[in-house]
């Protein structure tokens, strides 16, 4: 019923604009605005109100067929999800352009992700080594300052040396820091795994290799 009623009001309008302008594409360029309010409700009419001029807008000619449509204007977050809608595209489309112009084959992909893994792989075990340096230090320190103050049980016992605790600060330190290296290897190690695996995929893809 209701689509019958938009009919029936759309009818009406074109054909009073008929009766003062004449029909067809001589009607003195006549327009028709249409136009959906907040409860889903069409309307017709010769202009549109300001309460919906951000809204979506249909317009027709004196026939009544669309000659142009004007989208809603967007919220600014909708104008940021377009934007990295549109940036996220680019940069799929720069990634597919590069490894197509980077490689001829899943082959050479696979031997610069061995190369590079091997390099990360070698890092990091440069890293365990020093920091199994570092921990073997560290358990003589720990030992040799069990003859002091306030680590010894013996009340007779002499105050830990400046430079000893100095260098306990410092050597707990560098190990720290080895740990923190030694976890970005690894986690290096397996985001790189993940995005080869993926210009594997994308370049099979692309190529149509099965």
């Amino acid at each position: 019923m209701k689509n019958v009623a938009h009919l029936l009001c759309l009818s009406a309008l074109l054909a009073c604009g008929f009766a003062a302008g004449g029909t067809g594409p001589s009607d003195n360029g006549r327009i028709l605005y249409k136009w959906v309010d907040a409860q889903g409700v069409t309307h017709y009419g010769d202009r549109i109100p300001p309460e919906y001029a951000t809204q979506e807008q249909h317009i027709l000619n004196s026939k009544g067929y669309e000659i142009n449509h004007v989208e809603a204007q967007k919220s600014a977050d909708q104008q940021a999800a377009d934007e990295q809608k549109r940036l996220s595209t680019e940069q799929r489309q720069l990634r597919d352009k590069n490894l197509l112009n980077t490689f001829a084959s899943v082959q050479e992909i696979e031997r610069l992700r061995d190369q590079r893994m091997q390099l990360v792989a070698d890092q990091t075990k440069v890293t365990n080594s020093f920091l199994d340096i570092l921990t073997n230090k560290m358990k003589k320190m720990r030992a040799d300052s069990q003859r002091f103050k306030p680590y010894s049980s013996d009340p007779k016992a002499p105050p830990m040396p400046d430079q000893m605790a100095e260098d306990l600060v410092r050597l707990t330190n560098d190990m720290r820091t080895q740990q923190q290296n030694l976890q970005q290897k690894r986690a290096e190690e397996a985001s790189m795994s993940i995005q080869f695996e993926s210009d594997i995929d994308r370049f099979k893809e692309l190529k149509h290799i099965q």
